[in-house]
């Protein structure tokens, strides 16, 4: 678990708030928004009346001000630091992940798949490209089941999130456990559906 220290709490809001004037004048609204929370969470979150600090919040706070991190450390007890760097990681390369990709670079599958327009197309084709096939001309149905890993860790909230960190963070004999309760938990939600 992230720890914070409390002396430093005061620090920390400067910071986000320096922050959050130096991206645009970003106002509790705007930044909320960006972190996907609601704007009452947030007002809360600044003006300190919670009772606990949230370390997936205030990582993605970090992540989407993208505060460098040496201004808040102090605030971060010692024994959670690289805890907390991975988890402002994990929120940073999600951001990077929504960004379009830019088909210039060399990721030459991305830049043949953006070229393609599945809605003007009129005959449909596969084709293997380094490996990789590809389907042309045809509506890709984007359920739950057709969907990339990839896409499918994109539609997770941020508290799936932070349990999918904390679970990775865990050692083997964790997992396990883990995902022993998880399949009992799997089955009975499914006999469940399947009752009604």
């Amino acid at each position: 678990m992230i720890r914070f220290n409390p002396e430093y709490t005061d620090m920390f809001l400067g910071v986000v708030r320096k922050y959050m004037q130096l991206r645009g004048g970003l106002s509790q609204k705007e930044l909320a928004e960006t972190v996907n929370i609601g704007i009452s969470t947030m007002s809360r979150f600044l003006n300190q009346k919670t009772k606990e600090l949230d370390p997936q919040l205030i990582a993605s706070i970090i992540a989407k001000l993208n505060v460098p991190l040496h201004e808040i450390i102090d605030f971060v007890e010692e024994d959670s630091t690289e805890m907390f760097k991975k988890l402002v990681s994990f929120y940073k390369a999600e951001e990077k992940a929504d960004e379009p990709e830019d088909v210039s670079d060399d990721n030459e599958i991305g830049a043949i798949e953006a070229g393609l327009d599945e809605n003007t197309t009129r005959t449909k084709t596969k084709a293997t490209i380094k490996g990789v096939n590809m389907s042309f001309g045809e509506r890709r149905d984007q359920n739950a089941s057709n969907l990339s890993i990839r896409d499918k860790l994109n539609r997770l909230s941020p508290r799936q999130k932070g349990f999918l960190t904390d679970f990775l963070d865990l050692d083997v004999e964790g997992r396990d456990l883990i995902v022993d309760v998880g399949n009992s938990l799997f089955r009975y939600f499914k006999q469940s559906s399947a009752d009604f």
